[in-house]
């Protein structure tokens, strides 16, 4: 892995004011041939019990305890990445949004990837994990849309579409207001984008050596972007894996449509993961969220890769 964030054309502070940053908000990397930069959405801060649904709260507020954490409420990193393979550069979700007053530290995605010198309208290609509003929501920002190409192609699993013309609710822990805006959020951006949408049943490449695949679990189109170039690999993992499912694997997150199989799904994706030594990025581990996943016995560990600068 290499740093290659100069490739990027960070855009200068002078054109740019207002976008200096105490802390860096993207990282870049390579993965073969093909470029990779990880930005930060900024930071959502969910009930501490919509980690654990199904734990036992005591056990739950140890967990949180030894990791000098809030038992009320967490910081979760909101991440989405930025690929160039070949012609093709292409946004794997979109964050936030602006439209959610209840998480003020959240909604950067569109300033931070101007700030990374990614042009929208250089944009080919939008891969979605799934619809849930944190993903989608960066995309229905005032003015984004005018500033995409016509022929953006937004590729999303078919059974996600479908899901959200309809959601059931019933096995997630949302409360009915944020299930209100997860309902509203998906069928905002499916009306907006609705000309773009090119849906897949269970695989697509979308670019040279990127390709999604339906897992399931969380939604029902939830999905995982791999990318490989040469001998190296990168799994996106959306939102399959936490940072308390190294510790909890069975662990249900609140926000899982089905906690069951998601819990199938996350295992089988951390098996593959210390199978193969692909690299991993999910949504909501901590920034910049590369690492690589190590099984020890029945379990797996979290091992976040060194900083290259």
């Amino acid at each position: 892995m290499s740093n290659v964030e100069t490739k990027f054309r960070p855009v200068s502070q002078e054109t740019k004011p207002g976008l200096d940053e105490l802390v860096p908000s993207r990282y870049a990397m390579q993965v073969g041939d093909i470029e990779v930069m990880i930005i930060s959405d900024g930071v959502l801060t969910p009930p501490a019990e919509s980690m654990a649904t199904n734990a036992d709260p005591a056990v739950r507020g140890e967990w949180l305890d030894e990791r000098f954490l809030s038992k009320d409420a967490f910081d979760w990193a909101l991440n989405a990445v930025v690929v160039r393979s070949g012609s093709q550069t292409l946004l794997i979700d979109s964050g936030i949004g602006e439209e959610y007053p209840d998480f003020p530290r959240a909604g950067q995605f569109v300033q931070r990837l101007e700030a990374a010198g990614v042009d929208l309208g250089s944009v080919t290609d939008v891969v979605l994990t799934h619809m849930h509003f944190d993903h989608v929501g960066g995309l229905l920002a005032e003015g984004v849309k005018s500033r995409t190409r016509p022929d953006l192609r937004v590729h999303v699993c078919a059974s996600e579409t479908d899901f959200w013309k309809s959601p059931d609710f019933s096995q997630t822990a949302m409360p009915p207001a944020l299930a209100a805006l997860a309902r509203k959020a998906s069928l905002d951006f499916m009306s907006v984008y609705g000309d773009n949408i090119r849906t897949f049943k269970d695989l697509a490449e979308v670019a040279p050596g990127v390709s999604v695949t339906r897992t399931g679990g969380h939604t029902p189109g939830h999905s995982v972007v791999r990318v490989q170039s040469g001998n190296d690999r990168l799994m996106f993992g959306g939102d399959a894996i936490f940072p308390v499912s190294f510790d909890h694997p069975e662990w249900h997150n609140g926000f899982e449509h089905d906690p069951v199989e998601a819990t199938r799904v996350r295992l089988r994706l951390m098996r593959e993961l210390a199978d193969t030594g692909s690299w991993l990025i999910s949504t909501h581990m901590p920034f910049p969220s590369v690492g690589r996943v190590a099984a020890v016995g029945e379990k797996y560990r979290w091992v976040p890769t060194w900083w290259d600068y």
